[in-house]
């Protein structure tokens, strides 16, 4: 329980950042679930459409500090190895 006026401020904003967060990390799975599902199915011509979309969505969700940037790389180049190898 916050005791002070800065504490209760410091929880505000924790909250906000932290329901942001997560619907960010929720867009991310989605496109990368749904880029995984096309790749499994050896849909070659859907999962080229995905990726671009999809790299452009890791690329913002490192930007904004919800995964470390090297997570997003690492992500971002197993994905494009995938997609190559149909």
């Amino acid at each position: 329980m916050a005791n002070t006026k800065s504490a209760e401020k410091r929880n505000r904003q924790n909250e906000e950042r932290r329901i942001r967060n997560r619907a960010d990390r929720s867009r991310l799975r989605t496109a990368v679930k749904k880029l995984r599902t096309a790749v499994a199915n050896g849909d070659a011509e859907t999962a080229k459409e995905l990726l671009p979309g999809t790299l452009s969505i890791i690329d913002k969700t490192a930007k904004k500090g919800v995964i470390h940037d090297n997570a997003a790389a690492r992500t971002k180049s197993r994905l494009a190895h995938q997609v190559a190898g149909l």
